[in-house]
């Protein structure tokens, strides 16, 4: 049988600040449901919200929220640029996973019983 492949999900922190842009703005129905399944963890002053989502996803988000990284955005004061080059640092660290998936129990087992 051959080994069949399946994107797995990655898990990003994405700042506070971020996320309330992403909330504003127009999403595709997967950005938004990204979005809205994230876990929100409270640090300090601020929250960070948990993605889990395919990269693709995460890159997608990332083009999204571009207009924070404008040197002279109207509406972007410099905490938000700051979370969103964070944001794109964590984004560019993820690699692709893959799983394979295969129908041998015994796909694991180097004795191959």
């Amino acid at each position: 049988m051959t080994p069949r492949l399946q994107n797995c999900r990655s898990s990003s922190y994405m700042p506070g600040k971020v996320a309330d842009f992403l909330r504003s703005v127009d999403l595709e129905s997967v950005e938004r449901a990204a979005l809205d399944r994230g876990v929100t963890v409270w640090r300090g002053q601020g929250y960070t919200l948990r993605v889990s989502a395919v990269p693709s996803v995460h890159r997608r988000l990332l083009a999204r929220c571009q207009p924070l990284d404008v040197a002279r955005a109207s509406q972007a004061v410099p905490a938000q640029r700051k979370a969103r080059r964070e944001y794109e640092n964590r984004v560019s660290a993820l690699t692709p996973t893959m799983i394979v998936l295969t129908d041998n129990p015994c796909a694991d087992d180097p004795r191959g019983r």
